[in-house]
């Protein structure tokens, strides 16, 4: 199993859902940014945050 790099939590405070511009919340279960008013879920890989909607999962 391979660890993920620490996040630096000030960074993923300050980005924003590039759909909605709203707010994004850490799941950390998941690793990844959740943006509720978009349904996505950003991923995180290597510690970068992948903020592409092309890339986001949709949320159920």
């Amino acid at each position: 199993m391979t660890e993920e790099p620490e996040h630096d939590r000030r960074m993923l405070e300050a980005l924003v859902c590039p759909r909605t511009q709203g707010p994004l919340t850490w799941d950390a279960e998941r690793n990844e940014l959740v943006s509720k008013s978009a349904g996505l879920a950003y991923p995180i890989r290597g510690g970068i945050p992948i903020m592409l909607i092309d890339e986001a999962r949709r949320l159920e």
